[in-house]
């Protein structure tokens, strides 16, 4: 765990350091934002930032996202001043802690992000099995690549993986590799000089040896372009990296994991993946299996994410009634782990019971019954085939009687392909709230495709939905 303090506060934020120095964190600090961004821009990475509320939050939020540099900011100030929390969290932060600092308190703030970084639920059989594995490479340092559909936890599981591993103490430093533009992901991985391209006001440190002594994770390493790759294997395999903009190599002790949502042999085939890389990628192969081949976790997945959407909305946690566990587990969840999420953020936010109920679950029209669900009679299915659709233009309701579906086949007829595209993109953001990043992962397409096409939809004058949180 890594922690970076900005801010003086009358030294109050100097004991928050010490706390969370005691408690295992390794704390950096920084008298001011700009100080801060500068560290991180220069390789001093970190997990969670605490910033004095009278820094400049939200400007500070917008350079990290600018940068993109991802983590969560915490605010503190001296006392319980309700003004200067609810500015705070408006501006951005995720939470705020009043000063002088409780050191249960700040216990309790590290855990809870350590515990959401390397939250890991397995108790169906076909997940046991995969976590098994996983503990069993864990130690070793060899490169994994971690497969399965979008949406089913890859980067939890890299998480995992680091955890467990002998680098546990060094950083877990991750790249989205899909949604960086191409001309900017070489600078990301391996950093850039001072005056190497437009706009290159400075020296950045790249994540390569951001990850010294640590883990790095290249998340949807197929999305790389392929001249990209053949630098990447040079890095991997001669363990330097060599900045844009100059022409020293610099040694880098990183472990690699990576992971994709597509069929990489058959891209291999294709040209679109080195064979190569490829194979120096995956001496170990963990394949995660989709959330409808986990019946046994369905649900308590489901009450996870209800109590976290519950404690971040200032809500009383509640409980899943026997009707809204019932209808989790019969759903096939296309969009898996990411889907359920979102489906139980909505949830909670719109549950009006003491316990939540069905009826506040909303699930994508169209619905996908998983086969994999147990029966009232029989246990869950561990052999059963991926979810088909309940009959042409028709639906389960919850009786499990076919009814007719007014978004069905029939609907379709007479529009474009276009416009039914444009609808699916549309519904399926709305279904995420928002976040482009799960509704490019549901829809099997990349973030820029996505953001291509509501570009193009704003354009037309058609209403696009914004996420409450920017994704």
């Amino acid at each position: 765990m890594r922690l970076m303090i900005i801010g003086q506060l009358d030294g109050y934020i100097s004991q928050a350091g010490k706390i969370a120095l005691q408690k295992g964190a390794k704390v950096i600090h920084c008298e001011d934002t700009e100080q801060a961004v500068g560290a991180l821009l220069n390789g001093k990475g970190a997990d969670l930032a605490m910033v004095d509320v009278k820094q400049k939050i939200r400007e500070f939020i917008d350079r990290l996202e600018a940068e993109r540099i991802h983590m969560p900011v915490i605010a503190c100030g001296i006392g319980t001043d309700a003004r200067a929390a609810v500015k705070a969290i408006e501006q951005g932060a995720k939470e705020y802690v009043p000063l002088p600092p409780d050191a249960e308190l700040i216990a309790a703030v590290l855990a809870a992000v350590t515990q959401e970084q390397s939250n890991m639920i397995a108790d169906d059989p076909s997940m046991q099995a995969v976590v098994k594995l996983a503990d069993k490479i864990a130690p070793s340092e060899a490169t994994v690549l971690i497969t399965g559909e979008s949406g089913t936890g890859k980067e939890v599981m890299s998480q995992y993986i680091h955890n467990k591993s002998k680098r546990a103490s060094g950083p877990f430093i991750a790249v989205n590799c899909a949604a960086i533009p191409e001309n900017l992901l070489e600078s990301e991985l391996f950093g850039h000089e001072k005056g190497a391209f437009t706009g290159a006001t400075g020296r950045r440190i790249g994540k390569f040896e951001e990850a010294h002594a640590g883990t790095l994770l290249l998340d949807e390493i197929s999305e790389m372009h392929p001249l990209l790759q053949a630098k990447l294997l040079r890095a991997i395999q001669e363990r330097e990296v060599t900045r844009v903009g100059s022409n020293d190599a610099v040694k880098v002790d990183v472990r690699i994991l990576a992971t994709s949502n597509r069929d990489l042999e058959k891209s291999v085939e294709k040209g679109e993946f080195r064979e190569d890389l490829y194979f120096r990628l995956n001496v170990v192969n963990i394949a995660l299996p989709p959330l409808r081949e986990r019946p046994n976790d369905i649900v308590r997945l489901g009450q996870f994410f209800a109590d976290k959407y519950a404690a971040a909305n200032g809500m009383g946690k509640k409980v899943l009634s026997a009707p809204a566990k019932a209808k989790l587990t019969a759903y096939g969840w296309r969009g898996n782990i990411r889907e359920l999420e979102n489906t139980m953020h909505r949830a909670i936010l719109i549950s009006v019971e003491d316990e939540l109920e069905a009826e506040a679950i909303h699930l994508a029209d169209g619905v996908f019954q998983n086969k994999n669900a147990p029966s009232p009679s029989q246990p869950a299915s561990r052999t059963g085939s991926p979810p088909l659709p309940v009959g042409e233009g028709a639906e389960r309701s919850e009786a499990g009687e076919g009814i007719q579906n007014p978004g069905g086949v029939e609907s379709l007829v007479g529009r474009t392909i276009a416009e039914v595209e444009r609808d699916m993109i549309i519904n399926t953001l709305e279904h995420c709230l928002g976040n482009r990043t799960h509704a490019a992962n549901i829809l099997g397409i990349s973030i820029r495709t996505l953001r291509n096409k509501l570009n193009a939809y704003k354009d037309d004058g058609i209403d696009v939905p914004t996420s409450a949180s920017g994704g």
